[in-house]
């Protein structure tokens, strides 16, 4: 009895200084709690008095000065950035109650109904944002939107943020929602050193905003969010259509309109009026070098800031580069149909970008000429593309002297819809594959040299698939092709330009050749200077090894073949050889004559040329000639200004003792074979296999070697 006693007395005991220790903790975290909170209002009250009086829409700015971007040598100025604004004030009453809507859509959809801002708006960004791991959403009210652009700066830091919430509070007392939504309109900034709604409905469209229709209202309240990226005159007018397309979409879910009205805003084709950008010279260059510097450093850093921006444009390289341009376009659209083209030459020892041009005239908005087909224009390569499936080859072990014979191949296995045998002269079916070479002819065995050389289609589908699909993808994205995704994506059609890519891409990737598998990041900025000639930035030399030497040699060699080349440009070789100077190239066609490419390199500059149609019309027969002549004509107008250059030629390997790989295709018996009886795909190098007809491919192969021999034995 003592015993349980003495036990519930120190049960007691314990529960006391257990609720003595808990009412210290509560106690601390309570003066915490206040000693916070003071801070917190002495901090809040010592931040408002610093803000100014919101019934004064004036904002504090400091004196701007101008940013300057030069040419490489810092003389020649290409464009001045100012922030001279365009602003006209027009009455709340004539401004459209579908602008109104629009932005409330897109912005706001509680503007009507909240204090200030928006609490669930700001949680569920601050949600996303976080399971996105970066900031993909925003939650700003169009009230904070107001009380930042007005009068505070651009940084995001919590005492920007939480001046922001205070003037929105002081806004929301002084001033009516629609007066808020007036002054809103009145003053965001639309791009363009335009500002307000009426300033943009004449710079875009050249009317008053009380004359907008629906789909031009949803288009312009687009532009507030990112008035340099969704620029009409840009290279990103196909994702400003798409803001415009989800405006449309809010407005039809709020019940602003109906899905009639939605229907025929979204079909509808905008009519921009000619963009005056004052004096500015290499335009696509310029807005890609904009572009560049408002994602770093701020749209208003860049139109107060006094920058000079030294680019890497070579100024007389560039006014010979958009001569050709215009005079190639201009020849093509007589001859193929085709009304544009654009150009890219590069240092491939920097990645420095030399010249740019992205399309005939950058001014001529009706052809969507501002569009930067180099820099964001998704091409088919054509055969283009072909040198790196025959890289990935040569890394496996096959050489130029590798002999696959070219005869007309299906290459859809075990389908029966497929005939093993090839006749071109009945429709071919939806699954099956046999491509065609693009003069029909088939010249049954070839060495990679010449197939290559030459752009021979058959070979190369059996290059593409002896290196593997998924390599050769690999093997373009190592060089610097952004646009391939996973190779599942692509069958066997991807050498033959099944793919989509960019020509600053491309050019990049060729870069990689022509330093031997040495690839760098491509730039635009050699040097920025603040207004007080203090350097913020400079080119440096960012350089990986990301192809072995030996097998970039390999490929220089065959590109910088001229008498391997010879028989496939018959009449157009001249357009291909300069005296004294090595050059290798590629040149490409995709299947529908939609696109044309030549690329082509000596060790110290990569020049390629698109030619085709800004909304990708077909080209007329024979246009497989339309950017050849254009890369020729620049190419003889600067390569005299390089000094004479080679390419280092592949050290001289032990020859492979292994039929085909080595060049040798007959076998001591006579006998003669497709190279899928020699290697095995997996082990190239190694031992032949015992059973080739495991190969899925080797029925098709081998039948169509067959077929060949039948037909041409002599």
């Amino acid at each position: 009895m003592l015993l349980k006693i003495r036990s519930v007395k120190l049960i007691i005991f314990i529960n006391m200084r257990k609720k003595r220790l808990w009412l210290k903790i509560v106690g601390v975290l309570t003066l915490l709690f206040f000693a916070l909170t003071l801070f917190a209002l002495a901090k809040a009250a010592k931040i408002a008095k610093e803000l100014p009086d919101p019934g004064q829409f004036v904002a504090n700015r400091q004196i701007s000065q101008s940013s300057k971007i030069y040419d490489r040598s810092g003389e020649i100025l290409l464009y001045e950035i100012y922030d001279e604004e365009k602003r006209t004030i027009i009455p709340f009453e004539e401004i459209p109650e579908q602008v109104k809507q629009a932005a409330i859509s897109l912005e706001d959809k509680n503007f009507y109904t909240h204090p200030a801002f928006d609490w669930r708006a700001i949680l569920r960004a601050m949600i996303v944002n976080f399971l996105k791991g970066r900031v993909v959403q925003g939650g700003s009210t169009i009230t904070q939107q107001l009380a930042k652009n007005a009068f505070l700066a651009s940084e995001k830091t919590f005492e920007r943020k939480f001046k922001e919430l205070i003037l929105s509070y002081w806004i929301e007392k002084k001033y009516s929602k629609d007066e808020i939504l007036s002054l809103y309109l009145n003053t965001i900034s639309y791009g363009a050193n335009t500002y307000g709604i009426e300033a943009a409905s004449q710079m875009y469209f050249g009317k008053p905003a009380k004359n907008l229709n629906l789909a031009e209202a949803a288009l312009l309240s687009g532009l507030p969010k990112a008035p340099t990226y969704y620029s009409p005159y840009g290279s990103h007018l196909n994702d400003l259509i798409s803001r415009k397309d989800y405006a449309l979409g809010q407005m039809k879910e709020m019940g602003f309109i109906d899905e009639e009205e939605f229907g025929r805003a979204q079909k509808y084709e905008f009519n921009f009026i000619p963009q005056n950008l004052g004096s500015i010279k290499a335009p696509h260059f310029v807005m890609m070098t904009k572009e560049y510097l408002v994602n770093k450093y701020g749209e208003d850093f860049l139109k107060k800031g006094g920058l000079k921006i030294i680019t890497t444009l070579d100024w007389s390289m560039q006014q010979e580069a958009e001569a050709v341009i215009k005079e190639g376009a201009e020849r093509n659209e007589k001859l193929y149909n085709g009304k544009n083209a654009a150009l890219v030459a590069q240092d491939p020892k920097t990645g420095q970008i030399l010249a740019l041009v992205g399309s005939q005239n950058y001014f001529d908005v009706k052809n969507e000429g501002n569009f930067n087909v180099a820099a964001s224009g998704l091409r088919q390569p054509g055969s283009s593309f072909k040198p790196f499936a025959y890289l990935t080859a040569f890394k496996k072990g096959y050489l130029p002297e590798t002999v696959v014979f070219d005869a007309p191949t299906e290459f859809v296995p075990n389908n029966p819809n497929c005939p093993t045998i090839v006749d071109y002269s009945t429709p071919s079916l939806a699954d099956c594959y046999h491509p065609e070479n693009y003069d029909k002819k088939f010249r049954g065995p070839i060495n990679l040299r010449n197939a290559l050389s030459q752009s021979i289609n058959v070979p190369a589908v059996k290059i593409l698939y002896l290196a593997g699909v998924e390599d050769t993808v690999k093997t373009a994205q190592d060089l610097g092709i952004t646009t391939l995704g996973d190779p599942w994506r692509y069958g066997l059609s991807l050498v033959l330009g099944g793919g989509e890519v960019k020509l600053t891409d491309m050019v990049n990737a060729y870069s990689v050749f022509a330093q031997e598998g040495v690839k760098r990041e491509q730039k635009l900025i050699l040097k920025i200077e603040d207004a007080y000639s203090n350097e913020i930035e400079s080119f440096s030399d960012t350089a990986t090894q990301v192809i072995e030497p030996q097998y970039a040699r390999i490929l220089n060699d065959v590109l910088s073949d001229e008498e391997a080349r010879r028989p496939f440009l018959s009449n157009s070789f001249e357009l291909t050889t300069f005296p004294d100077k090595q050059v290798a190239l590629k040149t490409g066609t995709s299947d529908d004559k939609r696109d044309a490419w030549t690329i082509g390199y000596t060790p110290s500059l990569v020049v390629g040329v698109w030619a085709g149609n800004n909304r990708q019309e077909p080209m007329q027969a024979g246009s497989v000639l339309a950017a050849l002549p254009i890369w020729s004509a620049f190419m003889t107008r600067i390569l005299p200004n390089y000094s004479t250059e080679v390419f280092n030629k592949p050290a001289v390997d032990q020859k492979i003792e292994k039929a085909m790989i080595n060049g040798e295709y007959l076998l001591p018996d006579g006998q003669v074979h497709d190279i899928l009886y020699f290697v095995d795909k997996n082990d190239p190098l190694g031992l032949s296999p015992l059973n080739p007809g495991d190969d899925p491919q080797f029925k098709n192969w081998e039948s169509a070697t067959q077929e060949w021999l039948t037909l041409n034995r002599h």
